[in-house]
């Protein structure tokens, strides 16, 4: 019984960790106004080692539209306007000497279904990593059926890890909702 729960739980956990990675993911595609999320996948070569760069400058959104970047050290302009132009958000980072100013631009049609493709290719992505979750649960419950544990239990144990599959599946949706509604409102 304890096996059972352990996978149960596990199980759980892993899909809970599916949907939290899709909500990080989320939080990557931009929808219309400026937050320093959008700069997440940015490494700048800092000393040799690729470093995250909110990790060697601040950046602050001073409005809806703006992103302002200040680095800790002043040599690390250069590279971190490099580092943005090779990320290809589609940004035109300009340095004044002590900031970097980005101006993000308002979103086209044609670059907002594209975001939702991504949106969706993303959600997708959660939900296949859900339901790999529910085949290795019912591989191990499979097993336990084969080491002696009641056919009962198992049967009840797999109708439960088909359950949290389509709750999380639905919770997925949902978001995948929300996100589209954000990226297309004008």
């Amino acid at each position: 019984m304890e096996d059972i729960e352990f996978i149960l739980d596990s199980t759980k956990e892993a899909m809970n960790g599916s949907v939290e990675h899709l909500e990080k993911s989320f939080l990557n595609i931009r929808a219309g106004k400026a937050s320093p999320q959008m700069l997440g996948s940015v490494f700048v070569d800092y000393y040799g080692s690729q470093t995250p760069l909110s990790q060697i400058a601040n950046i602050n959104v001073p409005d809806a539209r703006t992103l302002t970047i200040q680095p800790y050290e002043k040599s690390m302009m250069t590279p971190i306007e490099k580092a943005i132009m090779v990320a290809n958000l589609g940004f035109n980072p300009m340095n004044n000497g002590d900031v970097i100013i980005i101006s993000v631009p308002p979103l086209t049609e044609e670059r907002r279904r594209d975001l939702v493709k991504q949106a969706k290719h993303e959600s997708e992505e959660a939900k296949i990593g859900v339901r790999n979750h529910r085949k290795d649960a019912n591989t191990d419950i499979k097993k336990l059926e084969k080491e002696g544990v009641s056919e009962d239990v198992c049967k009840t144990a797999e109708e439960t890890v088909q359950k949290m599959t389509d709750n999380f599946i639905k919770k997925i949706e949902e978001h995948l909702i929300v996100k589209e509604a954000e990226i297309m409102k004008v």
